[in-house]
C-alpha cells in the first residue's frame, strides 16, 4: 500500500514521523492520528497559541472565522443543525468531493470553501476556540472505534482513516494557515 506523508512543521514529543504511523482498526494512518491522545493534545496546544488578533498567512477568515468554519465540520458530525444534500448534491460530494476530503494530500491554499462551511456572521473568538476544544477532545475519548463505518453527513459510511484525514487535514490546514 503506498502511503504518502506530509509535514506539518509539528514535532509530536520528538518521534519521526515513521513511529507516528498507527495500525488501529487494520487502517493504517499515514497523517498523524486526531483520535490518539497525543495528537489531539497537540492540536489542542496548537489552538491555544491563537489569539484574537492572530493573522491569516493567506486566506481572508479572521482566527474566530476560521474556528468557526473547523467547528461546523464538527456540527455535522455531532450537531442536527446543518441541512443533509440533496440527491444531486449527495452524488456530487461522493463522486467527486470525498477523495479531495479524505485523502492524505494536504488542501492547497486559499481553496475553494464548502457553502455550508462559510462563516457569513461574526464570532467570537473565545467561544469558538472552547467549541473546537470540546469538539476534539469528544472525538478522542470517542475513539476510532466509534467511527468505522459511521455515516458522515456528506459522504456515506467513512472508515476510521478517511475519518482522520478529513478531520486531521483540515485543523492542520487551518492551524497552519494562522502560524501554529
Amino acid at each position: 500500500m503506498k502511503t504518502s506523508m506530509i509535514s506539518t512543521g509539528q514535532s509530536i514529543s520528538g518521534t519521526s514521523f515513521n513511529e507516528q504511523l498507527l495500525n488501529e482498526n487494520q487502517n493504517t494512518m499515514a497523517l498523524p492520528n486526531i483520535f490518539s491522545k497525543e495528537v489531539s493534545e497537540n492540536v489542542i496546544h496548537r489552538i491555544n497559541q491563537l489569539t484574537p488578533s492572530s493573522q491569516p498567512k493567506w486566506g481572508k477568515m479572521s482566527v474566530s472565522e476560521m474556528l468557526a468554519h473547523c467547528n461546523a465540520v464538527y456540527e455535522m458530525v455531532y450537531e442536527d443543525k446543518h441541512p443533509k444534500p440533496n440527491f444531486f448534491m449527495g452524488f456530487i460530494l461522493k463522486s467527486f468531493v470525498k477523495k479531495i476530503v479524505t485523502n492524505e494530500t494536504p488542501y492547497k491554499k486559499n481553496s475553494q470553501t464548502a457553502p455550508a462551511l462559510k462563516i457569513t456572521d461574526t464570532r467570537e473568538f473565545e467561544t469558538e476556540k472552547t467549541r473546537i476544544i470540546n469538539y476534539i477532545t469528544r472525538t478522542q475519548e470517542l475513539g476510532a472505534h466509534n467511527f468505522d463505518n459511521k455515516e458522515s453527513h456528506s459522504f456515506g459510511p467513512l472508515i476510521v482513516n478517511e475519518w482522520n484525514n478529513m478531520f486531521y487535514k483540515h485543523l492542520d490546514h487551518h492551524l497552519t494557515q494562522f502560524g501554529v
